[in-house]
């Protein structure tokens, strides 16, 4: 019967998907938003039913809500005077304080067992990363706020869905964890000074005040939560089943901001800002991948550090373009890096996931 459901949905999905691209190759792309929006909501629901696709469905819903950013900016603008966008601060730190209250002494124990494994980790998403950034920011004609944003987005730590990720594609998700927690706080001291150093020609950067920015949206809050952790970790359930929901939903709502707010500019350079952003993001798992082998790591390990290498977290440096207040220009590269990132690494771990598992099937002869 939930089988059949997922069907019809599916249906609708296609039916809805079929009549927006009519609409666009007819010339009424600017009408065809409720279509497309139905399209992708319904589609992020149906693929929930199939479990070769369920893993894209967070993706399939970001891209829903990019598209009704898109069509109808004004729902992430201001309700009655109210500007949303003071709200992304807050939900970063709330989403930090999830991933804090995650954590505890036996995550940070894999780096006294594993220390090569995590410093190549650690050292790749902080080489690697800002200075792919910086080759394609130069070589773009964007302007130098937009291209400022693309050196942030690398200068990010490691995403914090990198480890489910890890998972899928049967991959070391302690080591995943690991590198997560130790990349995202020393981001607070390590990123305004790649900033500086990569930036500085594009932008004027404040490292004291992106320091102490930094310091209020993840030190604090991920403090906040392993102290949390520590002292009533089980004892609010609800709120531990909560936190990753929360999360889900505080990074479509940033993204949604972002997109609403800088709607002109991506509009004009949209394509070619989301080809240079899908580069980035997939030179960051090739040359993470190969940095593992270059050190002779296991090969759960060096899936591992290509997989946390290539994905930023997009959410925190989102917030980081809030703070600079320039959240509708950097924030820009930031905002459509988590549509992209999600589909490309639902492709590579389900990739390695069906590699893995033809490897350990058993001989039929």
């Amino acid at each position: 019967m939930k089988i059949s459901i997922y069907r019809f949905v599916l249906g609708v999905s296609t039916v809805a998907g079929m009549v927006a691209l009519y609409m666009a190759f007819s010339g009424r792309i600017s009408q065809a938003g409720p279509f497309l929006i139905t399209s992708f909501f319904c589609l992020a629901y149906a693929v929930r039913g199939f479990s070769l696709f369920k893993g894209l469905s967070f993706t399939i819903s970001i891209l829903a809500v990019v598209a009704t950013a898109l069509y109808y900016p004004f729902l992430f603008d201001e309700i009655n005077g109210f500007e949303l966008a003071i709200l992304i601060t807050p939900l970063i730190q709330l989403i930090m304080f999830g991933m804090g209250s995650s954590m505890g002494l036996k995550d940070f124990i894999e780096l006294s067992r594993r220390p090569k494994s995590v410093i190549v980790g650690v050292v790749a998403q902080f080489t690697i990363m800002p200075v792919i950034g910086f080759v394609l920011a130069s070589a773009s004609d964007f302007p130098a706020e937009i291209s400022a944003g693309i050196i942030l987005l690398g200068t990010a730590p490691t995403s914090v869905t990198a480890s489910l990720f890890c998972y899928l594609a049967k991959a070391n998700v302690a080591l995943a964890i690991t590198i997560t927690a130790i990349t995202t706080l020393l981001a607070p001291f390590l990123l305004p000074l790649l900033m500086k150093l990569f930036a500085g020609g594009f932008i004027e950067i404040d490292i004291l005040k992106m320091m102490w920015g930094m310091i209020q949206i993840v030190i604090i809050p991920i403090g906040a939560g392993l102290l949390f952790n520590h002292f009533l970790s089980g004892k609010a359930k609800w709120l531990d089943d909560a936190m990753p929901i929360v999360s889900m939903l505080g990074v479509a709502f940033i993204v949604a901001i972002i997109i609403a707010a800088g709607r002109d500019s991506l509009l004009n350079i949209g394509f070619s800002l989301l080809f240079i952003v899908a580069v980035h993001n997939i030179l960051g798992y090739l040359f993470g991948y190969w940095t593992g082998r270059l050190f002779k790591l296991e090969e759960r390990d060096y899936r591992t550090i290509a997989i946390a290498t290539g994905m930023q977290n997009a959410g925190l440096v989102s917030g980081i373009a809030k703070v600079m207040g320039k959240i509708a220009t950097v924030g820009l590269a930031p905002a459509v890096c988590g549509p992209i990132m999600g589909f490309t690494s639902s492709i590579l771990a389900s990739y390695w996931s069906h590699l893995t598992s033809k490897s350990t099937a058993p001989d039929p002869t």
